[in-house]
């Protein structure tokens, strides 16, 4: 029986000779015992299997693909389809929408007064917004808001 296991990775902390994975799907942490050329943001498919004889540390089996990503804040404000998605929606409440193409949309419609305080929660999780985007398969998220509409922008 092996214990490799196969999946999309945040790669949250990297030192010379390590660095620290996370499951985008399950949350797992996996350290590595080697660091095969991997940079912080970085989202990486990979195959990883625990190191012998303890297997409290991982090696990479097999590196896939590796690709950046990045989280900002825009300064332009929601699309105008953004702004309608949003009028669709209670205060407080969130839609998905798929893109033309790859990645997502997220809007929520946060209390007006309260809308920056929103955008800087999600750019303050840049763990978990990074790792949604590695599950998304994207590389570049980006933030738009106005009062009572932030929208989140997943984007290849």
């Amino acid at each position: 029986m092996t214990d490799e296991k196969e999946g999309t990775f945040l790669v949250t902390h990297v030192e010379e000779d390590s660095a620290v994975l996370k499951d985008a799907h399950d949350g797992q942490v996996h350290t590595l015992s080697s660091n095969p050329g991997l940079a912080v943001d970085d989202a990486v498919e990979a195959t990883v299997a625990p190191d012998p004889p303890m297997e409290v540390t991982y090696r990479v089996i097999e590196l896939e693909e590796r690709r950046s990503l990045s989280l900002e804040r825009s300064e332009e404000p929601p699309t105008v389809h953004e702004r309608e998605l949003a009028t669709d929606l209670g205060t407080g409440e969130l839609t998905r929408e798929p893109r033309a193409g790859i990645g997502e949309i997220h809007v929520l419609s946060p209390p007006e007064d309260a809308t920056e305080e929103a955008a800087d929660d999600v750019l303050s999780d840049r763990e978990g917004t990074l790792s949604r985007a590695a599950r998304l398969g994207v590389n570049r998220v980006e933030v738009r808001a106005e009062p009572g509409v932030l929208s989140v922008r997943y984007l290849p």
